[in-house]
């Protein structure tokens, strides 16, 4: 028998359940960018635009497009630091943690119907095998 490569099984696997993910977001009304930006925000509050790009793992430009709908949506507000005005400075707004609290909602409950049916032993081990993997590319 010939087994599939853990590469290609994990790739697809993968898109699948990204895809999933991004049904359940935007039935909540979001999207996976939003949904980033917000949690960051939710734990940080505030943030310097260049080191959310950095934390998000994105190019500053590529966070700049998301935050501009998000400030046209009223998600957050950006404003220039007072000490730096180079510096961007993003904010969440009561709009902002309110949008935050639908797509936690829906996080958690998308979180709940991938772990259906699996044990936490076998999750345990899913943690593990996804870790090395990491680690042999690494």
């Amino acid at each position: 028998m010939t087994r599939t490569p853990i590469g290609l099984a994990l790739n697809r696997a993968a898109r699948i359940v990204a895809r999933a993910f991004d049904e359940a977001l935007a039935q909540a009304g979001g999207s996976l960018p939003v949904w980033l930006v917000l949690l960051n925000l939710t734990s940080d509050r505030i943030a310097m635009q260049r080191a959310l790009a950095e934390t998000l793992g994105l190019r500053e430009a590529t966070l700049s497009h998301h935050l501009s709908a998000m400030e046209a949506d009223g998600l957050v507000t950006r404003r220039r630091d007072d000490g730096n005005r180079r510096v961007q400075v993003v904010e969440l707004t009561d709009r902002g943690r309110a949008q935050f609290a639908r797509l936690r909602d829906a996080a958690i409950a998308f979180d709940t119907r991938l772990r259906t049916g699996i044990a936490d032993e076998e999750l345990a081990r899913v943690d593990d095998v996804l870790a090395r993997l990491a680690a042999n590319v690494d």
